[in-house]
């Protein structure tokens, strides 16, 4: 039985690809990928939606090494999107070979995103990535040059589709003849995108150069200080995000948390002692304590902890220092 790779994110798209090959017959394991950037949950909710085989691959370690220094480029923010495409289809690649399938598809639509999905981007993408001979989209077939598999007959090239564009009248009238009701909307899910988070991810690479891969999940939380080339702090906004940030410390962070008021849980990672200070300041700053009387916070670090004493950190200086 001819079997295929289907690059799947559980949009629209990837949806309808992965779907039209399966109803060629063709024997489909989905494939989808986290990171801190991007996580499973919306291909998990597609896959098990229409009942397809989904296997979930972290690829953190490739990924950051691509996107310190991306070949193409990154587009309005941090998203390296060519290179991170060319990525995906390397290991969906190697996945390909590991499984004896015959080849890759995608739910890529020829124009539907004027700079990553136009025909020459298409091609970039497919030839960096060493499989270009195996890489089919199906919804755009027709209008791309034939596969390998194509060639050899091991798809019907006559029964792929020539969609083009960003309308998607016959995404969303293929939906309707498939049966599938519930799906995303065309909207990303990748925090690269996002211009808070790039900036808080461009002074990690700036200033902390040895990561580990929970400082990228800490990026996700709270308010983010810049205090100096050595010092930054992170103040909780909410319980949520207290809880959020608790969970990812470590016993050589400094962790710091008011006393006798509510108060967020504030976080310097890998600090120290010359940083306390500065952390409870802001510890007051954005606690119920009275922001012109000095208040009590309690200091951890390393098992170990001791109560100090602090007045609000200033208005403009937060203003200053905030990422």
């Amino acid at each position: 039985m001819v079997k295929a790779i289907a690059l799947f994110s559980g949009g629209l798209d990837s949806i309808l690809a992965a779907e039209f090959v399966r109803r060629l017959n063709i024997d489909l394991l989905c494939v989808t990928f986290t990171t801190p950037f991007f996580n499973a949950q919306k291909a998990q909710a597609a896959a098990g939606q229409i009942k397809l085989p989904l296997l979930v691959e972290d690829i953190t370690g490739e990924h950051l090494k691509m996107l310190k220094s991306p070949r193409y480029g990154y587009g309005k923010n941090m998203n390296p999107c060519i290179d991170c495409h060319t990525l995906m289809l390397q290991i969906a690649g190697r996945k390909m070979e590991e499984t004896g399938s015959d080849f890759i598809i995608t739910g890529e639509v020829l124009g539907q995103r004027p700079m990553s999905q136009n025909k020459q981007s298409l091609y970039v993408v497919a030839k960096n990535s060493g499989y270009q001979d195996y890489i089919l989209r199906p919804l755009s077939a027709q209008l791309l040059n034939p596969i390998k598999a194509e060639r050899e007959g091991l798809i019907d090239r006559s029964l792929l589709l020539s969609i083009q564009g960003r309308g998607r009248k016959q995404q969303i009238k293929m939906a309707a003849d498939f049966g599938i009701v519930n799906y995303a909307p065309p909207a990303g899910g990748c925090l690269l995108t996002d211009p808070i988070f790039t900036r808080r991810l461009r002074d990690l690479f700036s200033y902390q150069g040895d990561r580990n891969f929970r400082d990228f999940d800490l990026l996700k939380y709270g308010r983010h200080f810049r205090i100096s080339d050595h010092c930054k702090i992170i103040v909780g906004r909410n319980n949520a995000d207290n809880e959020a940030i608790k969970k990812l410390t470590v016993s050589d962070d400094l962790i710091l948390n008011m006393a006798n008021f509510p108060g967020p849980l504030v976080v310097v990672p890998y600090g120290d002692e010359k940083d306390q200070q500065m952390a409870a300041s802001l510890c007051v700053r954005y606690s119920d304590a009275p922001n012109d009387l000095e208040a009590d916070v309690v200091c951890q670090r390393n098992h170990s902890s001791k109560l100090i004493k602090s007045i609000a950190a200033k208005k403009e200086d937060c203003e200053r220092w905030i990422l």
